[in-house]
């Protein structure tokens, strides 16, 4: 269960991704990214970062390229949070494939129907 404080944190760190993530995306066109949710330790020292990547089949080369650049991000992250954070937290990012599973359980009902 998370605290309030990390809920706050969590949704400030996931609003400031977002807003860098747009800025970037003029760079790949053809490619969206999302942040869906993200997920802080109760420490403060790490944050999970869950996103979403459209056409999906590049999901995995996005996220890799998001974890090689995670220091640059996170520094980026550390610039605009640097008068509400102390310690900016370490960012480690995962794919959210949840909508590639809703549409592939909406295809088998569709098939099935």
């Amino acid at each position: 269960m998370e605290t309030t404080r990390q809920n706050k944190i969590s949704r400030l760190i996931q609003k400031e991704l977002s807003e860098i993530f747009l800025l970037q995306a003029k760079s790949m066109s053809g490619t969206i990214v999302s942040v869906t949710k993200t997920h802080v330790s109760p420490d403060l020292s790490v944050t999970r970062v869950y996103v979403s990547v459209f056409p999906s089949e590049k999901a995995a080369e996005i996220v890799g390229n998001l974890n090689a650049n995670q220091k640059s991000i996170r520094f980026e992250l550390g610039n605009r949070l640097r008068h509400q954070l102390r310690i900016i937290p370490e960012l480690k990012f995962f794919v959210d494939d949840s909508l590639d599973y809703i549409d592939h359980i909406n295809e088998l009902l569709k098939s099935n129907g």
